[in-house]
């Protein structure tokens, strides 16, 4: 939640982790973290839900996502801060993540180990209105020609065009 201060798990370089250290450490020195991030996908897999994040997101704010997900908590693993994720955010509850990759993540100044996981949902969406402004469902190929646009008409955050990009890769 933006403006907290919470402990969280500090990683290495290579995925494990190593400690723990408050939120505004870990942003302000750039230092080694881990996320659990969720795609949402429709129940017959054809869409993807994408959201826009608010503008008081301490990083990457009013960018749209395709991951619902945040930073891994001190004593928690990545698979639990997906599930905790995706219930504060989109209000998913009830469906197991499934896990699909560990994308690293390094622009020099944010360095993390997202480690992805996907679900399927036909429920109802619930947004954390802390987090995120508006939210819809994206055809699969809508979502590539997004993500692949070099100067896309709406800014679309990096670690997560990232992350979808190799999950293309993989996946479809």
């Amino acid at each position: 939640m933006p403006g907290s201060d919470e402990l969280v798990a500090l990683y290495d370089q290579a995925g494990s982790v190593v400690g723990s250290t408050l939120r505004s450490r870990l942003r302000s020195e750039g230092l080694w973290h881990a996320a659990g991030v969720v795609l949402v996908r429709s129940g017959d897999g054809n869409a993807v839900y994408v959201h826009l994040r608010t503008p008081t997101k301490d990083v990457f704010p009013s960018t749209w996502d395709c991951w619902a997900g945040g930073v891994v908590a001190a004593g928690e693993s990545p698979v639990e801060c997906a599930r905790r994720e995706l219930a504060e955010e989109l209000g998913v509850h009830g469906v197991e993540p499934v896990p699909l990759f560990t994308k690293v993540y390094d622009d020099g100044r944010n360095r993390c180990h997202n480690f992805a996981f996907e679900v399927r949902w036909d429920g109802p969406i619930h947004h954390q209105g802390e987090e995120i402004v508006e939210g819809r469902w994206l055809p699969l190929d809508e979502l590539r020609a997004w993500v692949d646009d070099p100067a896309p008409a709406l800014p679309f955050i990096p670690d997560g065009r990232e992350g979808v990009q190799e999950w293309f890769r993989r996946y479809c």
